[in-house]
């Protein structure tokens, strides 16, 4: 583990905080639409990269004004994985008291650490906080060897929780991050003290044939922004993007790099009922990255130890939109544990 030397962020704290329901709008664009993505800016490399110098310029201006509301690190370091770099942040907790295991943050496809922003003051009040930008995806992690398959994409997040100093985790991943942290779950358990999933995608069910449609035009830069900002407010319920710092930012990220990934694929449900760790799943019952009723029941059925709570009210952005109500949540479940 080594404190980061490149590609500095130097975050900044400000006193008043807009809500800002960005982040949870647009993570959902980005998995249904990375496929047609991929094809529309397909490249020989076979790690993620920066399609140009002015694209990446251009997201780091981006990433920069979407960080302002962002509380300033108490460390930034870069990991070595046997993949490439890993960019964390590590946040100390506002309590005197906080949980057992320390938090680690996994954001949605595309969409990078200030993703969180809404949600960083309600989970500092409960524990210590990592906050990570996804190997493979627009950030300032770096790619540096091909990630080929399933086991490959939890072994880099594997290694890069092996580097820091604690020894198992709580992983608090949304949309695709939940994925990401269910996954590593089903092939390291031995890091995860606990699973927090926000309305994450494939983990229960797979994405609606309607909405993975519906992203496609999204998923082509040289369309028109509006066609992008429309699918980005279908997946919140109707909810305005246009102004939104963090929706600029991704959308900035899905033009200007190249993911070279493997397509996540539905979580089995064996491997869901062989997890042993506790899990909490927060699904948004006006979801459309997932029929809510099968996620539900597949959930309550698959998991050995798990509490499925369900905001009916809810649209994909559910982690924004209600930041203080799913720390709440958690708290309550992380005391239900001891």
């Amino acid at each position: 583990m080594q404190k980061s030397t490149s590609a500095e962020v130097t975050p900044k704290a400000v006193p008043m905080r807009r809500r800002r329901r960005g982040w949870g709008i647009t993570v959902g664009v980005l998995v249904v639409a990375v496929v047609a993505a991929a094809f529309a800016l397909r490249s020989p490399s076979p790690v993620g990269h920066w399609n140009s110098r002015a694209g990446y310029e251009a997201f780091m201006a981006d990433y920069e004004r979407a960080w302002e509301p962002m509380p300033v690190p108490d460390e930034t370091l870069d990991v070595r994985t046997g993949f490439g770099f890993v960019r964390v942040y590590r946040f100390e907790a506002t309590t005197e008291t906080p949980t057992q295991h320390p938090f680690v943050l996994l954001p949605g496809r595309s969409s990078p650490s200030p993703i969180w922003a809404d949600n960083m003051a309600s989970l500092l009040e409960l524990g210590d906080v990592y906050v990570l930008d996804l190997l493979g995806e627009p950030g300032l992690s770096v790619q540096e060897v091909p990630i080929e398959d399933l086991a490959d994409n939890a072994a880099w997040l594997d290694q890069a929780l092996a580097e820091l100093p604690e020894k198992r985790f709580n992983l608090l991943g949304l949309s695709i991050g939940g994925w990401t942290a269910t996954n590593m779950a089903t092939h390291h358990p031995e890091r995860v003290a606990s699973l927090l999933l926000i309305d994450p995608v494939y983990a229960f069910d797979n994405i609606p044939a309607e909405t993975a449609v519906r992203a496609i035009p999204a998923a082509v830069p040289w369309l028109p922004k509006s066609w992008r900002d429309s699918f980005a407010s279908y997946t919140a319920g109707g909810a305005p993007v246009e102004e939104e710092p963090v929706a600029r930012m991704i959308e900035t990220a899905m033009s200007a790099y190249s993911i070279k990934l493997p397509q996540p694929t539905l979580i089995p449900e064996a491997s869901l009922e062989g997890l042993q760790m506790p899990v909490l799943a927060v699904l948004a019952g006006k979801s459309v990255m997932h029929d809510p009723q099968e996620a539900t029941e597949v959930a309550e059925r698959a998991l050995q130890d798990g509490t499925v709570v369900v905001y009916p009210e809810a649209s994909h952005a559910v982690g924004s939109e209600e930041a203080a109500r799913i720390a709440q949540e958690i708290e309550v479940f992380l005391a239900a544990q001891e």
